[in-house]
């Protein structure tokens, strides 16, 4: 019996054993998987503004040319552009040249136009040019003055003949022939005063107190009113013909002359040639 009792228990642990063994332990949840920072997001690139192309500068439209009527009317200090034949040149010098120069309409006296000096050796008489610039008055005298710009035009040279204003002198009609290449024809020597008191025919300066190589001063007369002409000495000095015919005069001789009507204070003809005919 108790022998039975032993195999029974050893029995009953058998069983237990089995059953204990034979149990799975409860399966633990799988581990959810650390959750992964969300990748911050990168703010997009701040792209560099486009560089806004500068506008094309434009070019100012080329100024528009005159007429010479047009060009009287104009107001002192306006802007003006005209197209002209230079006919002769006053020395170059510091970078500018002042010019008598004239078209088939008129003439243009044209003042200290800022040019280099090669440049200005090309600006032979009866070359075309256009010039800007703007309308000016100095003691009478009208002319393009403040020059901003020059072109050479492609043309036929041009050289105006001389008009004969001879029968304007002294007149209000004169003035209309302003800058003109002029002819003055029959007129005679009169006396100047130099600084001694002599009469003589002509003066170095307009008051006998310079001396050769400076202007030419001398007096003309039609019979009724006496003129004073001069010889540029920047146009025509020392040594060229005119200069030196105007030197040979004598007070009565009867002379034709040419040369450009320049203005100051008056009619101030600057004399380019010189005839003695009686």
């Amino acid at each position: 019996m108790k022998k039975k009792l032993i195999v029974l228990l050893t029995a009953s642990m058998v069983l237990g054993l089995t059953a204990c063994g034979g149990k799975k332990p409860a399966e633990q949840p799988a581990e959810a998987p650390a959750e992964e920072a969300p990748a911050e997001a990168e703010a997009p690139a701040e792209e560099a503004p486009a560089e806004e192309e500068a506008p094309a500068e434009e070019e100012a439209p080329a100024a528009e040319v005159m007429s010479y009527a047009d060009f009287l009317a104009a107001e002192v200090d306006d802007p003006v552009t005209v197209e002209t034949y230079v006919q002769a040149k006053q020395g170059w010098w510091d970078g500018a040249v002042t010019m008598y120069t004239q078209n088939e309409e008129g003439a243009y006296f044209i003042y200290s136009m800022p040019i280099s000096e090669e440049e200005n050796e090309a600006l032979v008489p009866g070359t075309k040019i256009r010039v800007s610039g703007y309308k000016t008055v100095f003691s009478g005298e009208v002319e393009i003055g403040d020059v901003q710009s020059y072109e050479i035009i492609e043309a036929d040279p041009y050289i105006a003949e001389p008009t004969d204003v001879t029968a304007a002198l002294g007149t209000d009609d004169l003035e209309t022939y302003m800058n003109y290449f002029a002819a003055f024809k029959g007129l005679t020597v009169a006396p100047s005063t130099d600084p001694d008191g002599k009469e003589v025919a002509y003066l170095y300066s307009y008051d006998g107190s310079g001396s050769d190589g400076d202007d030419l001063y001398f007096n003309v007369t039609d019979g009724t009113n006496t003129y004073t002409f001069t010889v540029e000495s920047y146009l025509t000095g020392a040594g060229t013909e005119v200069y030196e015919a105007v030197k040979a005069l004598q007070v009565g001789q009867k002379i034709d002359m040419e040369g450009f009507l320049y203005w100051y204070e008056g009619p101030n003809p600057h004399i380019t040639k010189v005839t003695v005919v009686e």
